[in-house]
């Protein structure tokens, strides 16, 4: 068994969401690519990438909600699917610290995001949305 570390799972992770939205092609598709050319892919790689495509409507609507004056299709492929992966473990991965997820969003994007800006749009994105579902998870008490 190959010993991997979650940001290397979530590197993974973001890499295969990225190939999803630019070829168009639904995740147990790229997986299965990727798993044919011998690669492997951990549990929590797949469980991250099937997780954004199961829920990616409601992950992408926690997005609009927060960018202003932008459309979803404005961000880079790459810069969203850093966020989309990041939100997904805030909102459906309960054994993750919502702060652990942000801060590891922002190291990814990091090495992978498109522009030096990018870790900055990353951390207001996931900050606003980190304030929503703690309003949310309050008022639900």
């Amino acid at each position: 068994m190959i010993k991997t570390t979650r940001r290397r799972s979530r590197i993974k992770a973001v890499i295969l969401l990225y190939q999803c939205d630019l070829l168009k092609k639904d995740a147990a598709k790229i997986i299965s690519s990727e798993m044919d050319f011998h690669k492997h892919i951990d549990d929590f790689t797949i469980k991250l990438v099937m997780g954004v495509e199961k829920n990616k409507n409601e992950i992408d609507n926690q997005i609009r909600n927060v960018v202003e004056n932008w459309t979803l299709d404005r961000i880079s492929i790459i810069d969203r699917n850093i966020l989309r992966m990041a939100i997904y473990e805030m909102m459906y991965e309960d054994d993750i610290p919502l702060k652990v997820s942000v801060d590891e969003a922002i190291e990814i994007s990091k090495i992978l995001g498109q522009k030096d800006e990018t870790p900055k749009f990353v951390n207001g994105i996931l900050g606003k949305i980190l304030t929503n579902l703690n309003k949310t998870s309050h008022s639900e008490k």
